[in-house]
C-alpha cells in the first residue's frame, strides 16, 4: 500500500529537514536573547553604580530608577523568551526524531503505529512552533521597552544640552 510519504524519498527528507531547520531557527534565537539578556545585566549594573553616586540631580535619579523597573521587566521576558527558545529547540529535535522512526514505519505494513508516530511528530512540531512564536512575542515587547529607555535618555540629554545653552547664552 503506498502512501504519500513511501512514494517519494524526498518527502520523508522533508518531515526530518523541516524541523531540524526550525531546531537551528530556535537555537539562533535563543543564542540572541541570551546576549540581549547580558546587555540587560550590564545596563542595569551601570544604574546601579550611577545610582550609588548620589549625584544630587533628582530628574537624573527619578529616570534612572523607573529604567531599573524597566530593566526588571526587560529581563523578565527575556528569560521566558530563552525558555520557550530552549522548548521550541527540545520540540524540534524531537520531532525530527520521532520523524525518523516514522519514515522507518512509512513502508511496513504497521498503519496504527506509523499514524501514532506521525501524530506524535506534528504534535512535538506545533509544541515547537508555538514555543519559538511566542518567545518572538516576549522579544517584540522587550524590544519596546528598551525603546521607551532611549527615548527617555534623548529626552533627557536634550533637556541638559538646552538648560546648559541658555547658560551660556544667558547675560553675565
Amino acid at each position: 500500500m503506498a502512501t504519500p510519504v513511501s512514494d517519494s524519498p524526498l518527502a520523508i527528507l522533508t518531515f526530518i529537514a523541516a524541523p531540524a531547520v526550525f531546531t537551528n531557527a530556535a537555537s539562533v534565537l535563543a543564542l540572541g536573547t541570551g546576549n540581549r539578556l547580558a546587555r540587560v545585566v550590564d545596563r542595569t549594573r551601570e544604574i546601579s553604580t550611577e545610582l550609588h553616586k548620589e549625584s544630587g540631580n533628582d530628574a537624573l535619579n527619578q529616570m534612572y530608577l523607573r529604567q531599573l523597573g524597566r530593566l526588571d521587566r526587560r529581563a523578565d521576558r527575556l528569560v521566558r523568551a530563552m525558555t520557550f527558545f530552549y522548548l521550541a529547540v527540545g520540540a524540534f529535535a524531537a520531532a525530527s526524531l520521532v520523524a525518523v522512526l516514522g519514515a522507518s514505519l512509512a513502508s511496513t505494513s504497521y498503519r496504527i503505529p506509523f499514524e501514532v508516530v506521525a501524530f506524535f511528530s506534528l504534535g512535538a512540531g506545533i509544541i515547537g512552533f508555538v514555543g519559538m512564536s511566542s518567545g518572538a512575542v516576549l522579544l517584540v515587547q522587550e524590544t519596546r521597552l528598551a525603546v521607551v529607555t532611549l527615548r527617555e535618555e534623548s529626552q533627557i540629554v536634550k533637556e541638559q544640552l538646552q538648560a546648559a545653552s541658555r547658560m551660556r547664552d544667558a547675560p553675565p
